[in-house]
């Protein structure tokens, strides 16, 4: 079975803190949303509504396509696990670090906050749909959830009650305590931001022999995805005409993904599959080191931009 039968070791203690601190992300975000985001849309959807297509319809696609191309050869068919992983992840919303990347990208920031207020909300009901849907289409991939018996209504409300209670309890206080709001919104967004990228570590640590066996399988597998994910944001926003602060904008939001909820689904439901788990939790750390490194690129392209306008 090779890395389908891999166990992650990860206490409930651990899932519960992790549970706890996605909670904090989302009311971290959740606080910065605001009625005109959502005003923002009406006015000027074409943007958003692209960013969100990419997301949840074309990067999933294409995930999927990418999983059935490789199985075509023996040496290059990914383990069911490992697809099971790659379609959870690309099944999950815009993650909690797009708004920072893309602010240092220089892209635009109120785009990036819109978008991922809205790819969360949408998430309640996307991401069970997606991952039943691709993971179906795929027999290696269908026959494990149809043998560990995924029920979709029980999915559904565990990520409507790790997403939805958060998201309710910030935008109310966004709304009807915006000074409060203000004052602690960036703490909390750093505090959660630094305390899960600790613990993303203490779980690739506390696996540290299986991360070692399996990195040649998962490492460049995650960097594929990433990339593509990256690729369809920014090549499908130019192709669609949107200008160069647009186009980093919905690269960034379409390839930075929130691994957390990725992970909780994954204790929540697929424990038994330790392929998964690796795939997940390393897209945790390898968005983080990816995203970042693009957006330091981009700000260098901008400056000499701006360095060389000026002469």
């Amino acid at each position: 079975m090779g890395i389908d039968s891999v166990q992650i070791s990860f206490d409930s203690n651990t899932q519960l803190i992790l549970k706890l601190i996605l909670g904090f992300i989302i009311f971290g975000v959740a606080l910065d949303i605001r009625i005109d985001d959502f005003r923002r849309v009406a006015r000027n959807p074409k943007a958003i509504f692209l960013g969100l297509f990419l997301q949840f319809f074309i990067f999933p696609a294409m995930t999927f396509i990418m999983i059935w191309a490789a199985s075509f050869s023996s040496t290059t068919a990914f383990y069911p696990s490992v697809a099971l992983g790659m379609l959870l992840v690309a099944s999950c919303p815009g993650g909690n670090m797009s708004n920072f990347f893309t602010h240092l990208a220089q892209g635009n920031t109120a785009l990036s906050v819109s978008m991922s207020a809205i790819s969360t909300v949408a998430a309640l009901v996307m991401t069970p749909l997606n991952f039943s849907f691709w993971g179906a289409l795929d027999p290696s991939t269908n026959a494990l959830l149809a043998e560990l018996s995924i029920d979709l209504v029980d999915m559904l409300l565990t990520i409507t009650i790790l997403l939805g209670i958060p998201l309710t309890v910030g935008m109310f206080i966004a709304h009807y305590f915006s000074s409060f709001a203000e004052k602690i919104k960036k703490p909390m967004k750093y505090f959660s931001i630094g305390f899960f990228i600790l613990l993303i570590f203490g779980a690739l640590a506390s696996n540290f022999d299986t991360f070692i066996s399996y990195i040649g399988t998962f490492a460049l597998v995650v960097f594929l995805q990433n990339a593509m994910a990256l690729c369809i944001g920014y090549w499908g926003a130019k192709s669609a005409g949107l200008d160069e602060k647009n186009c980093r904008t919905v690269a960034i939001e379409v390839g930075i993904q929130n691994s957390g909820l990725g992970l909780i689904l994954f204790f929540q439901y697929f424990s038994t599959l330790g392929g998964m788990g690796i795939i997940v939790a390393w897209w945790g750390m390898w968005h983080i080191i990816s995203g970042l490194t693009i957006s330091l690129y981009w700000q260098q392209k901008s400056k000499r931009i701006q360095s060389t306008a000026n002469v």
